[in-house]
């Protein structure tokens, strides 16, 4: 396993979320208004308490939230191909189920509107760096468009950004969210950007949760027992790899 991704750093953030009424996930680092509830503290382990007297609801919320990161039904679709491909780079597996939680919640039609596309949220440029070309029948685009391939490009890029960063996975992650370029512009920081900031510190949180012993004990069985359906991951701001 590649140096700086085998362990992640202490994650300096907890973890907030809730369901909205359409089905969809929304987590955050903080507290961005009244309908963020807790759902890790910091140090990975999940919030137990409530903050109201509204235990029910607030119950029923963490469920919601739990079921979302844990048991997604498009997570047992998507790792086998996740392991072949990320043990392939010699990439964190773990890390590369967080990162695609934070990027697309999943969800293999994900478009962005600066035109990230999938589940890895590549755009044609990256995918074209690393490994996708167009051709007479297909487009990249539409090559993007197939969830191994998507995997495969989103892999190679964290792979490369492994190297360009060695033992450094914030830089790594912020380098996904805004680019090695910004990274490299602020001496090889964490740009001051919310949005980055905020990336870097939720993906953390999911691949703590993601890592074997992490804290969330998967079971096949709630995966089916109903829940949204329409569920995708808002962090607020999501800008696009270079």
């Amino acid at each position: 396993m590649v140096a700086g991704l085998a362990c992640a750093p202490a994650a300096h953030a907890e973890l907030y979320g809730f369901v909205d009424a359409d089905g969809i996930a929304h987590f955050a680092d903080r507290k961005l208004d009244e309908r963020y509830k807790l759902f890790m503290r910091e140090g990975g382990s999940f919030d137990t308490s409530r903050e109201s007297s509204a235990a029910p609801e607030s119950d029923l919320e963490q469920h919601k939230l739990y079921r979302y990161v844990v048991n997604h039904p498009n997570i047992a679709k998507v790792e086998p191909m996740i392991r072949q491909i990320a043990d392939k780079q010699d990439v964190d597996p773990a890390l590369v189920k967080a990162v695609m939680a934070v990027e697309s919640g999943f969800n293999p039609s994900a478009v962005s509107p600066k035109g990230a596309i999938g589940l890895m949220q590549v755009i044609p440029d990256t995918g074209a760096r690393f490994g996708v070309s167009g051709d007479a029948r297909r487009s990249v685009e539409e090559k993007l468009a197939d969830p191994r391939t998507n995997i495969s490009a989103g892999v190679r890029y964290l792979r490369w950004l492994t190297e360009l960063f060695p033992d450094n996975i914030e830089l790594v992650l912020a380098a996904y969210n805004a680019g090695e370029g910004a990274v490299q512009r602020y001496n090889n920081r964490i740009p001051p950007y919310p949005e980055t900031q905020q990336y870097v510190s939720t993906v953390l949180q999911f691949y703590r949760l993601y890592k074997p012993g992490g804290g969330a004990v998967v079971t096949r069985t709630s995966a089916a027992a109903g829940g949204p359906s329409r569920v995708k991951m808002v962090i607020g701001g999501r800008r696009t790899m270079p």
